[in-house]
């Protein structure tokens, strides 16, 4: 049985003529006739009564008629979401981010999404870089977000979409809050909050850069994953810690943030959208080329300046 065949008995059945059924399918009447008379073949009954000047359905046909409709609009169906999904309009976006990602970038990104594409689906895993760069290798993510600059090498490629720098925080009520603009020698005198080396590689890397370029060496009391349990620690007065500025952008009780002298060839960190190019879907493409048009840096509260010197 064939979806063909089927659209003939549909039309057949609403016009209960021959000739007209043939003309609205633009063929030639014998040929449906024969393609009717193979239908009932196959199915083994009776879906037409035949005389001279009538034509009818039997009970049989009746029955299936409704079938037959639905078994054609979901045939449609199958095609409409093939080519939708083809497109880019319609599907599954896997998407894994950084923690970081949801102060500013996330909430930006997700809304206007799926404005944009109300028939994608997505689900939103947080995780760190490695995750996100091995699942993209893998093909269990379709998109990622991940912080930069990366310390491993991949096929994964990725865009630049946020730019940020560190800034010093310090819990409620420290000494050093009382200044505006701090250095890396002056957290060099309390408890640091640092990040774990085999899990965030890439923050703890650029955080030990900064103080051994700066020939300081900070006194390590703690270390955690997520800058969000960073945070946590220094709120609850455990130590003083570098975090990414955008952190700034969701106040934290307790938490009070500081800008860092700029030392001379401190590397810029940021948020990236990293992609699998020999496997990018194209729902994954929709959301790309939207993160990148909709991509600036995002402005700091007050007490956070930019400051340099």
């Amino acid at each position: 049985m064939e979806i063909r065949q089927l659209q003939q008995f549909v039309v057949l059945a609403e016009t209960l003529n021959f000739r007209a059924a043939a003309e609205r399918l633009f063929m030639s009447q014998p040929p449906l006739s024969v393609s009717i008379r193979k239908l009932e073949d196959e199915i083994g009954v009776k879906l037409f009564n035949r005389t001279t000047h009538d034509v009818q359905l039997t009970r049989e046909g009746e029955a299936v008629l409704e079938s037959a409709r639905q078994t054609l609009f979901h045939a449609q169906e199958v095609a409409r979401i093939a080519r939708s999904t083809a497109a880019g309009l319609s599907g599954i976006l896997r998407i894994g981010f950084v923690g970081s990602a949801k102060n500013a970038l996330l909430p930006k990104l997700l809304p206007s999404f799926r404005d944009n594409y109300p028939n994608v689906v997505m689900t939103c895993t947080e995780e760190s870089n490695t995750w996100i760069i091995s699942a993209l290798e893998q093909q269990r993510i379709d998109i990622g977000i991940v912080r930069v600059p990366l310390t491993r090498r991949s096929q994964v490629e990725y865009l630049v979409i946020e730019r940020d720098r560190f800034v010093a925080a310090l819990p409620a009520g420290h000494p050093l809050t009382a200044r505006k603009d701090l250095t890396l020698s002056d957290l060099a005198e309390h408890p640091f909050i640092h990040y774990t080396a085999n899990v965030v590689p890439g923050l703890h890397s650029l955080v030990s850069l900064l103080f051994e370029e700066a020939g300081i060496f900070p006194r390590v009391a703690q270390e955690a994953v997520q800058v969000q349990t960073v945070l946590f620690l220094v709120a609850s007065g455990l130590g003083v810690a570098l975090v990414p500025g955008n952190a700034a952008l969701r106040p934290l009780e307790n938490v009070v943030f500081r800008s860092i002298e700029r030392q001379p060839g401190q590397p810029s960190i940021g948020l990236a959208l990293a992609f699998n190019p020999h496997y990018e879907t194209a729902v994954a493409k929709r959301f790309r080329e939207l993160a990148l048009a909709q991509a600036g840096e995002p402005s700091l509260p007050n007490g956070v300046g930019r400051t340099q010197r």
